[in-house]
């Protein structure tokens, strides 16, 4: 068989490229995928109960460039959805991040609003600020100990459950992904768009993917491919250290492990996630209705459990961003501009760094420019 590119992986980036080069290029593509799905980490599905749920935890669609919003409703109509998440502190749920409201529901009414001038006098409003810098910075006791609560009771808990690492010891882009946010805005995000695909991620990548110009073969490793099948060019989603048979040694992941439930109770949290920084082996529970927006009997959810990954037995999900593991990259990085012009390296496990999902498509579509001109 013949084809003009190989995409090893059928997640974001990978069909967002299958797409753009099949309907703008009119070049044939195989997509070839080890799972069992397409859709990759957005993949969802409709349990024994009939409720849609996430397989690899919640994905939640926010972005603040049009154009990605708009490129993606060729192929969905969108639910719009605001993301909440509480958080288990002192036995209270409280908004995460940490902002104004979450200080009123901890502290005396007197105290939190002291709290909240003082926030505002010294950072100004409506904006985040990561903890650590707060703890720097901070010029007075009453700061100081919001600080050191908040690093305390929920930054450095979760941290090392998450990370089996001290916020200290990882780099700046992660712990300013949990700031305290200067706002009463309850929103987990601020994107001018928000929202999920109204029938689900993998109805949204079926469509994306269902072009005469796109073959996609599922269960498949590209190794067992390689020798029966033409092509010119190949796209690599995967773990790049894996295509170079870890020739200077393994990239380190975290995994984690989904547990899934159903509840005869028609809600059983409040809000989408609840968070649990102190308590638990999980760090947090997402319920699904509160997503999809679905009225059933009973409901599903899911609890996340953080683990060590391990080659062939379970999912790598996140980079850990130390440097050390940036200097690793770099070797292989530099095994991959050998290369050049014959393969492609693209996405979260190639480039070996985290992407939103919108980040993901701006990923993959500003790759098709660069390599088309369109």
């Amino acid at each position: 068989m013949k084809f003009d590119w190989l995409i090893v992986g059928a997640g974001f980036t990978g069909s967002v490229l299958a797409e753009r080069i099949a309907s703008q290029l009119n070049q044939k593509v195989l997509i070839v995928e080890q799972r069992d799905h397409i859709a990759g980490n957005a993949y969802d599905y409709y349990d024994e109960q009939g409720i849609l749920v996430h397989k690899y935890g919640p994905h939640i669609f926010h972005a603040n460039a049009q154009y990605i919003w708009d490129y993606l409703a060729q192929f969905t109509e969108w639910r719009s959805y605001y993301h909440q998440v509480l958080g288990v502190v002192d036995g209270k749920e409280v908004p995460i991040p940490f902002n104004l409201n979450t200080l009123s529901a901890l502290f005396p009414s007197h105290y939190a609003e002291k709290l909240s001038q003082q926030l505002i006098e010294e950072y100004g409003f409506n904006v985040k600020v990561p903890i650590l810098k707060i703890r720097e910075t901070a010029k007075n006791n009453d700061l100081k100990f919001l600080a050191d609560y908040i690093y305390d009771n929920v930054f450095h808990k979760y941290t090392l459950k998450q990370w089996e690492l001290k916020p200290e010891e990882l780099a700046p882009s992660v712990t300013a992904r949990v700031p305290i946010y200067i706002s009463r805005d309850n929103r987990y995000f601020q994107d001018s768009y928000q929202g999920l695909p109204k029938h689900g991620y993998t109805a949204l990548f079926r469509s994306m993917l269902n072009h005469p110009n796109i073959k996609v073969l599922l269960n498949t490793s590209y190794q067992e491919i390689m020798n029966d099948i033409q092509y010119k060019r190949m796209i690599f989603t995967g773990p790049i250290d894996e295509f170079f048979e870890h020739t200077h040694g393994e990239l380190p992941y975290r995994s984690l492990d989904f547990k899934f439930h159903y509840t005869e109770q028609d809600q059983m949290q409040a809000v989408g996630t609840v968070n649990y920084p102190n308590e638990y082996n999980y760090t947090r529970i997402t319920e699904f209705k509160h997503l999809t927006g679905q009225r059933s009997y009973g409901s599903s959810y899911i609890e996340e459990y953080p683990q060590a990954y391990k080659r062939g037995e379970n999912v790598p999900y996140y980079p850990i961003p130390k440097d050390e593991y940036k200097e690793l990259y770099k070797k292989y990085q530099q095994e991959a501009e050998k290369l050049k012009g014959e393969v492609l390296f693209a996405g979260r496990l190639a480039e070996y760094q985290y992407y939103n999902m919108d980040q993901a498509v701006a990923r993959a579509l500003h790759l098709f420019k660069n390599l088309t001109g369109f």
